[in-house]
């Protein structure tokens, strides 16, 4: 074969040429091992599509092509579906016609031991698997009874009644010969297989494809198999009509698609075997993959070589399949060759609807007015927050590779209970309007360092390896997410190497090498860091600490932390992305407030049909008391909620003890010794139950007013 620049399979002086139209580097390669005298086990992306003298074409195909091109005389092809099979014109028949020509098998029963299916002659018996000549035919049994020769079994004369006559006529039959039975079992093929390749006398090559599920290498019977696989491949000789100045052996190889499922001492202890990974093309190949494609494209008429190589670059990993799928997806989409970033957006996410293109501009310029509804007293997180997401939605950014990033990533820290989680979830809602949208991953699972597979899937060979990983699952199956990794923090370092491919390259492959793409998705780290510290700041600033100052704090803790676990390249990607949460102001406590006695009024009304009336003015006073000390309000909107709960606990008493028909109304207020009290209208008789801690109640819950020295306490 002469490759476009006269080189010998793609060999130029100068060695191998980089990429042609003639075949990819890989089939070279299997050319040369071929011609060292060597076997080979080609692995990888056997299912995928090449290209041979220019035109695509399937791999096997290709592979067929090169073997002729070796000058072999007959090509066979195994799998576990259709048996031996001959993919090229004439093969099948010469084939037969050298099976046919192959000595007869030397067995020599010995003297002593006579071999019970050796007949009277000496001659071995036919049993059954394929006879020298490629036959299957049955021979009568020589008769060891003892009796006549010229009886039928039933000691009837031979020849004097019907049914002597129909058996002969049977024997007969089974006598003639009959044609090759198909070598469809993995042992018999490789039987046949191993006497041409031992034999000189004509060229031949042999491939067994995905032999792999036929022998599983989890049965222990499946080592005698590769066994004689392997004798098949290491007893095969130069043949008597290969071309002058070649030694390459008759080819016995094997196709599989992952490497790992084969025993490792199949192709790793003969130095006559070698393997081949076929990977992925590369850069070189895919420009000639879409060089060839090219007219396949919209808008092919006016891409400049700009175009084309940005594509080049855009399409990294792709197989030679998906290329084709993208030609395809370009005049489906409608989208040119010279726009890739859309293209690749098209093709990837397969999806009619994007939900970024269907965001309305009124409403993302008012985002952050939109968020500050949901959160409390983050003016300025959610305003940065804001900001990022008006910048995704317009499609500004630096450079052709932004469009592959997450179109967001954000690093909340700050104190405890803030709304950092609560802001993850408002976002989600407004970009995609579906709470589904919002993924949250708790990275305290994943201390160890081995917890990383979990996140892109263990590697070939592992338990769990056809699951793949759950984050890469996940975006694969919803690449439109918020996706939250909460306290950050508490990550083993070799989890956080996976997030800077997604933080740079905008993808992660998993253990089965389908990779996941983030282009569409927003990613939010949330961490607590620096907390531990607050106690401190606040005596210092006597228990006002201002922003400013807690926003300095954060920030240097946020990036001490990642130099101390080694990884300050982490920190680089994510600074412009650090949001910093302001601690509890008390100006913002009525507020939370507010808003959790709104969820219990829904609840109560959802849930049993009555309406619950709360006394504002007298619990806004009575929380603003219990949460007027700043260590209470470290704890955030948490301690807000762990406050009301003596609320919602007097409900829930109330409920069960009177048992209120729906419709009703129910009253609930804080008297201003600290006693809650509820009760229902339209009661003629006074609920004393439902005084907490009053003469004759339960003492359910009483709440004790806070002092100068000591933290408030609930006592029950």
């Amino acid at each position: 074969m002469t490759g476009a620049d006269g080189g010998e399979d793609g060999v130029t002086s100068d060695g191998p040429a980089p990429a042609h139209a003639l075949m990819p580097l890989w089939a070279v390669s299997l050319g040369w091992e071929m011609e060292r005298g060597r076997q080979v086990v080609v692995s990888g992306q056997i299912r995928d599509r090449w290209w041979f003298d220019g035109s695509p074409v399937p791999f096997r195909e290709l592979f067929v092509n090169v073997l002729m091109g070796r000058g072999a005389e007959v090509v066979g092809w195994w799998d576990p579906v259709d048996g031996l099979t001959f993919p090229a014109p004439g093969h099948q028949e010469r084939f037969n016609a050298l099976v046919a020509g192959l000595p007869n098998a030397d067995v020599t029963p010995s003297a002593a031991a006579p071999d019970p299916a050796v007949g009277a002659a000496g001659a071995p018996e036919p049993s059954g698997a394929w006879s020298a000549s490629g036959d299957s035919s049955v021979s009568a049994k020589p008769d060891r009874s003892g009796a006549g020769a010229g009886t039928e079994d039933d000691g009837s004369p031979q020849g004097g009644t019907r049914r002597s006559a129909a058996r002969r006529s049977a024997a007969a039959g089974l006598l003639q010969p009959r044609a090759p039975r198909r070598l469809v079992s993995l042992e018999d093929a490789t039987a046949q297989v191993r006497r041409l390749a031992a034999h000189s006398g004509a060229a031949t090559a042999f491939v067994f494809e995905d032999v792999d599920h036929a022998l599983p290498v989890a049965d222990p019977a499946s080592a005698q198999g590769y066994l004689r696989l392997r004798a098949a491949m290491a007893d095969a000789v130069v043949p008597g009509a290969a071309a002058p100045g070649r030694r390459a052996r008759n080819a016995v190889l094997v196709a599989v698609g992952d490497l790992s499922r084969l025993p490792g001492w199949f192709w790793q202890e003969d130095p006559r075997v070698a393997s081949l990974q076929i990977g992925p093309p590369d850069q070189a190949e895919r420009r000639l993959w879409l060089s060839l494609l090219r007219k396949d494209f919209r808008g092919h008429e006016s891409a400049t070589r700009h175009d084309v190589e940005a594509l080049v670059g855009a399409t990294d990993g792709m197989a030679g399949w998906e290329l084709d799928a993208l030609a395809r997806t370009s005049q489906l989409r409608r989208v040119e060759i010279g726009r890739p970033d859309r293209l690749m957006q098209a093709h990837r996410l397969n999806v009619s609807v994007d939900p970024w293109s269907q965001l309305d501009g009124a409403v993302m310029a008012q985002a952050a007015d939109t968020l500050k509804l949901s959160v409390i007293g983050q003016h300025v997180a959610v305003d940065a927050v804001a900001a990022a997401l008006q910048a995704a939605y317009v499609g500004l950014d630096f450079g052709e590779s932004g469009a592959a990033r997450p179109r967001g990533s954000f690093f909340f820290v700050g104190p405890t209970g803030v709304g950092k989680t609560e802001l993850a979830k408002a976002v989600a809602k407004l970009i995609f309007g579906d709470p589904t949208a919002y993924a949250r991953f708790d990275m305290s699972e994943y201390q160890q360092e081995h917890a990383a597979e979990r996140l892109a899937g263990a590697p070939p060979g592992f338990v769990g390896y056809d699951q793949g990983g759950e984050l890469t699952r996940r975006v694969q199956e919803r690449p439109f997410s918020v996706l939250l990794f909460d306290e950050i923090e508490k990550a083993h370092p070799a989890v956080l190497d996976k997030f800077l491919q997604i933080l740079e390259d905008g993808r992660l492959t998993d253990g089965r090498g389908q990779t996941a793409y983030f282009s569409q998705s927003l990613i939010i780290f949330t961490s607590n860091t620096g907390t531990d510290a607050m106690s401190g700041l606040l005596t210092a600033e006597n228990g006002e600490l201002p922003y400013s100052r807690l926003r300095q704090h954060f920030s240097e803790a946020v990036e001490e932390k990642f130099r101390a676990i080694g990884r300050p390249e982490i920190f680089g990607r994510l600074k412009p992305g650090v949001v910093v949460f302001d601690m509890l102001r008390a100006h913002h406590v009525v507020g939370i407030a507010d808003r959790l006695l709104d969820q219990l009024s829904a609840s109560a009304q959802e849930r049993n049909q009555v309406e619950v009336v709360f006394d504002r003015p007298g619990v806004h006073a009575w929380i603003m008391r219990r949460m007027a000390v700043p260590e209470q309000r470290a704890y955030g909107g948490r301690q807000i909620r762990n406050e009301l709960e003596l609320l919602r606990s007097a409900i829930v008493t109330h409920l069960l003890s009177r048992s209120p028909p729906p419709g009703s109304r129910i009253e609930v207020g804080v008297e201003g010794a600290g006693e809650v009290r509820v009760s229902t209208v339209g009661d003629a008789v006074p609920d004393s139950a439902g005084v907490l801690g009053g003469d004759g109640a339960p003492l359910v819950g009483r709440v004790l007013p806070p002092t100068a020295d000591d933290t408030p306490e609930r006592t029950h």
